[in-house]
């Protein structure tokens, strides 16, 4: 009954972009099935083009390249490395990228290109939907600071934050009409701005850290780390994870 509903909390939360259509990660092994790091173009052996910016083809037979699996997702889709995003230039930039490489583009071409349009999609599509969702965002900034969550270490919720969540899911339980289905999402966006707001500021906090020149420590991590364990602690409560 919930599963329509589900989705759009989900949505809400910031978890799935909407109109962004799932597509299984990258394995480990995918440098090697996308090519290796010469920079010689695999089908003229002509120059290769340079491992960050555009040139995704070849400047001397126009072939598609190997993607660079070792680029992070902010240098993909043009962002600076910080919480912050400009989330308009950032569905400007995927569109922009999805025009050179989706896979529909490469339909007459060779296999090799039609293979590495797959890879260079999915890289894309999985960068834009990780920069766009606010909790996904901060978690793969503290990865990129070394800094993993694995499940299951969320930072215990206070009697408050349950007492919220029992009153959303009755709301849920209730809700039999439109308008109070959007009533219940507008708490949602409510607690989902503050939470983020608070990710923003520990990663703000962080940065400014940084730029007085002073040597980081895994302290200035925790913020963001606490900050992002308890957003994605209401997610998962919200939507009954496990």
């Amino acid at each position: 009954m919930w599963g329509g509903r589900t989705g759009a909390l989900l949505r809400v939360w910031g978890l799935w972009p909407a109109g962004v259509r799932g597509r299984r990660p990258l394995g480990c092994n995918a440098a090697s099935l996308a090519g290796n790091n010469s920079p010689q173009c695999w089908n003229c052996g002509g120059p290769g083009v340079p491992k960050r910016g555009d040139g995704f083809f070849c400047p001397q037979c126009r072939a598609l390249q190997p993607p660079d699996l070792t680029r992070d997702y902010f240098s993909l889709m043009d962002c600076n490395r910080a919480f912050g995003v400009d989330t308009a230039k950032l569905q400007n930039r995927y569109q922009q990228l999805q025009r050179l490489v989706h896979p529909d583009f490469f339909s007459q071409r060779s296999q090799t290109e039609k293979d590495f349009s797959e890879k260079h999609a999915t890289l894309v599509n999985d960068a834009y939907k990780t920069l766009l969702a606010p909790l996904s965002r901060g978690l793969y900034l503290l990865k990129l600071h070394g800094v993993e969550i694995p499940e299951g270490t969320d930072y215990a919720m206070d009697q408050q934050f349950l007492m919220e969540i029992m009153e959303i899911n009755e709301k849920l339980a209730e809700a039999q009409s439109e308008a109070a289905m959007k009533e219940v999402e507008s708490i949602v966006r409510a607690k989902q701005k503050e939470l983020s707001d608070n990710v923003s500021k520990a990663f703000e906090q962080e940065r400014a850290h940084t730029q007085a020149g002073k040597e980081q420590t895994e302290r200035d991590t925790e913020n963001p780390k606490q900050a992002c364990c308890q957003h994605r602690a209401h997610c998962r409560v919200l939507t009954h994870e496990p």
